[in-house]
């Protein structure tokens, strides 16, 4: 053999060739798919045409099928309901009308309602099909379970199906589940525990049917089939922002049992709208057809988004809801819910590709049209001398430049992708898609659809016909796994959240509206353009809002005392730390600043990444109070914090960050490493004095300060600038600065924040200066000023 390497090659090709036939041959044989569910809504109005679909195009293929519609209704109602359901089957328009009733009269046969009740029934159902298949001398393929029920109870069913439901050996399990996945993180995790002890994550397929949509289901394909003319556009430098929206004209009437636990966010923006921001933020794989390549990436999307809060979010509500909610679910007429049915979220993927760039995610109910839409809109940095009647659109670049993912209803009325004709000439599958027609007078954003190279199916499908061919086909990445699903509810949780208590803005609906949600964003805060108005209806009682306080200004300790609720207080905090440093900056040409671990400064390093740009970071010195003996990678690292935090989203030259030397020479704060002595040799050298200009330190439960414990006088007093400390807690070893050292400090900041705070704020106050016992009533600078920040839960209980 001369090239037994290309040899090799070869055979490693036939035989997984070979492979994928052996597997698709495997796949022919009987599929059974049991719809439990039958007779509800969601059955009715998609699931069984989806079915019949699935049908039309599988059959003669190799397979054989047999549907069983299942519920809790006694078998002769649920069959009755299960026709009538039927009844409304159609077939595609190009199907002759003798063809498509013998087709439906094929279905109809395969069809049978069977109620699901007891295990006893789930047993009945398995033999059933095993006899079938016996019989008829087949081989048994797979089964699909449909769960169309509440979530509440998917637990019971699973069971069952992994009880006694389940096919043999050598066949296939899928089970499809529907939204809502959970409430928010806890519950959906709760949920996927309970799923998960019954059924592995490959045999599990949720649905969200808005991956289904023609337009959100070509939004990777076209991605990659436009690789070339996209990969230099697809960026920071040249998308303006995202907007990912879904209108509708229909309010909640009839529905306002569920929106009152679910609200609009968790019924459309985080499911549908993220889903799709996914899509169009992930890094696209290599081969799109990949469903492990297209889930791994899309997991990385959401790892990405930068941590919502409330200034990333509007919400508002339709005038009439609460009067609906009242005599829907017999409510006192004192009842006023704060459940939006309005809502805009501002989201940032924190990223090379997309720093900076705002998507808008958004949804209504009760608004002027129906339409969803996913619009890319491109910098314009172009400048026209003719006037606008001479600009060619495919010549002119002073055009708006955007490509259109319309999902649907609109003014288009359909699917459709746009292209503005000055970006390029969009390949899409031809087969698939056909070039829209001009359409005159209409317009698309203002600018007439001549403007666009505008593409539309060659054939309109359901989103669940084509979900179901995808979950037939085992295609995984039109549908949501675990992990992504936890990764979702871990970014919404924290917002939802934070509006569990907020007024929701009223609107009265429809063209009324007006520009009363006009939206605008600045950095990462997203507000309503126009100013509230009078209220048309009574707000929620008389309940104070946080809102409704203003920040206090009192002492504490002999020292200025801030308290305001935690919102106000971080914004009061972060405005007091940029003037600092703009005054040190002009007066010194240079700002130190030294700040603490934990979970306390979070929200205020959000707060200066995003709302700060007047803050002086290129003239800034970043030094930590304290560290833990970790790796700074590591996720307990100080460093990891203040990196993922606030570092990654400010411009700080990489000479003016300062991380504490805490592993050296491959050990973790080892003495003979002199780890404290070169970090306070390094403060000698660049900071004037060893003063800096603001330390920022927190407040143990214990009294703790920094990393400096009671019952321990390491660092209390002396001359060390920087010490090795023990911990209470893991990690014990610590590294931080000294006494001593914070109060040479020109000022010194004390965050203390959240009711667990309250006791040792209480005590703090009564003591006097005894260091040993509660470390932090040693902090008092020498010539300095000491500001404590306090919220009111830690202040007042």
């Amino acid at each position: 053999m001369k090239h037994p390497g290309l040899w090799k090659m070869l055979m490693v090709a036939m035989c997984v060739a070979l492979a994928g036939c052996l597997q698709a041959q495997e796949l022919h044989g009987h599929v059974s798919i049991v719809l439990l569910g039958a007779t509800g809504d969601l059955a009715k109005k998609y699931l069984w045409q989806g079915l019949f679909q699935l049908y039309l195009d599988e059959e003669g293929k190799g397979h054989t099928f047999s549907f069983h519609g299942a519920a809790l209704t006694a078998p002769r109602q649920g069959q009755e309901l299960m026709a009538k359901a039927l009844e409304s089957l159609s077939c595609p328009e190009d199907t002759a009308p003798s063809h498509c009733a013998a087709l439906k009269d094929q279905f109809l046969r395969l069809s049978q309602y069977r109620q699901l009740k007891t295990a006893e029934d789930y047993q009945t159902l398995s033999k059933d099909i095993e006899a079938q298949v016996a019989r008829e001398g087949l081989r048994e393929a797979g089964r699909i379970f449909y769960f169309s029920v509440p979530p509440f109870a998917y637990a019971d069913i699973a069971r069952n199906i992994n009880a006694s439901c389940r096919p043999g050996p050598g066949a296939w399990l899928r089970v499809v589940l529907e939204k809502p996945f959970g409430h928010d993180h806890l519950s959906a995790q709760q949920l996927a525990t309970e799923l998960g002890s019954f059924f592995q994550e490959e045999e599990m397929y949720r649905v969200d049917h808005y991956l289904g949509k023609q337009a959100v289901a070509q939004i990777l394909p076209f991605r990659d089939q436009n690789r070339k003319a996209l990969d230099g556009l697809w960026n920071r430098h040249h998308v303006e922002r995202v907007e990912i929206i879904m209108k509708e004209t229909v309010d909640a009437e009839g529905r306002t049992s569920f929106y009152e636990e679910y609200g609009v966010i968790r019924d459309i923006l985080q499911n549908h709208l993220t889903e799709i921001l996914t899509l169009v933020a992930m890094e696209l794989p290599h081969n799109v057809s990949s469903s492990a390549a297209v889930l791994q990436h899309k997991l990385q999307a959401f790892r990405a988004l930068r941590g919502l809060h409330k200034g990333s979010a509007v919400v508002g509500q339709y005038q009439a809801y609460s009067a609906q909610v009242r005599g829907e679910l017999q409510k006192p007429e004192s009842f006023h819910s704060l459940t939006p049915t309005f809502a805009g979220v501002l989201v940032h993927v924190d990223n090379l590709r997309w720093e900076g760039v705002p998507f808008l995610l958004m949804s209504g109910k009760a608004l002027d049209e129906r339409v969803g839409y996913v619009r890319v809109l491109f910098k314009n940095k172009a400048f026209c001398v003719h006037r606008e009647g001479h600009w060619a659109p495919e010549q002119s670049q002073c055009l708006p430049r955007q490509i259109i993912f319309h999902i649907g209803h609109g003014e288009l009325g359909h699917p459709a992708i746009l292209v503005s004709r000055n970006l390029f000439r969009p390949t899409l599958p031809a087969q698939g898609w056909t070039e829209v027609q001009e359409r005159p007078g209409l317009r698309v954003f203002g600018r007439p659809l001549s403007d666009f190279y505008a593409y539309s199916p060659v054939r309109e499908r359901e989103a669940y016909s084509i979900l179901l061919s995808h979950i037939f086909h085992c295609r995984k990445e039109s549908f949501i796994t675990t992990e992504n699903l936890l990764a979702s509810w871990v970014f919404w949780t924290p917002l939802l959240d934070s509006l569990a208590h907020e007024a929701p803005r009223l609107y009265p609906g429809g063209a009324e509206t007006g520009h009363l949600l006009d939206l605008e964003f600045n950095g990462g805060h997203l507000s309503f353009s126009q100013q509230q108005p009078e209220q048309l209806v009574p707000g929620p009682g008389l309940t104070m809002k946080p809102s409704d306080f203003q920040v206090l200004g009192t002492r504490y300790r002999e020292s200025p005392l801030i308290s305001a609720w935690p919102e106000e207080l971080i914004s009061k905090l972060a405005s007091d730390i940029e003037a600092t440093a703009v005054q040190a900056v002009r007066r010194f040409g240079k700002f130190h600043l030294a700040l603490s671990g934990g979970s306390s400064p979070i929200a205020l390093f959000q707060q200066l990444a995003t709302g700060h740009y007047g803050f002086p970071w290129a003239h800034t010195h970043l030094w930590l109070v304290d560290e833990r003996c970790v790796p700074l990678s590591d996720p307990d690292s100080n460093f990891q914090g203040l990196q993922a935090h606030l570092l990654q989203h400010i411009r700080v030259p990489y000479y003016n960050i300062h991380p504490m030397p805490v592993h050296l020479r491959q050990r973790l704060c080892a003495e003979e490493d002199q780890g404290a002595q070169t970090y306070a040799g390094e403060i000698m050298a660049l900071v004037a004095n060893s003063s800096f200009d603001l330390v920022l330190l927190g407040m143990g439960t214990d009294g703790h300060t920094a990393s400096l414990f009671p019952q321990s006088p390491t660092g209390l007093d002396g001359e060390q600038l920087v010490v090795l400390t023990q911990s209470p807690l893991r990690p014990y070893q610590r590294m931080s600065l000294s006494l001593p050292l914070i109060n040479r400090a020109k000022k010194v900041a004390v965050l203390v924040m959240g009711r667990t705070k309250r006791e040792i704020t209480m005590l703090v106050s009564r003591v006097g200066h005894e260091p040993k016992k509660w470390p932090i009533s040693g902090v008092l600078p020498s010539s300095g000023q000491l500001v404590w920040y306090m919220d009111y839960e830690a202040f007042l209980g």
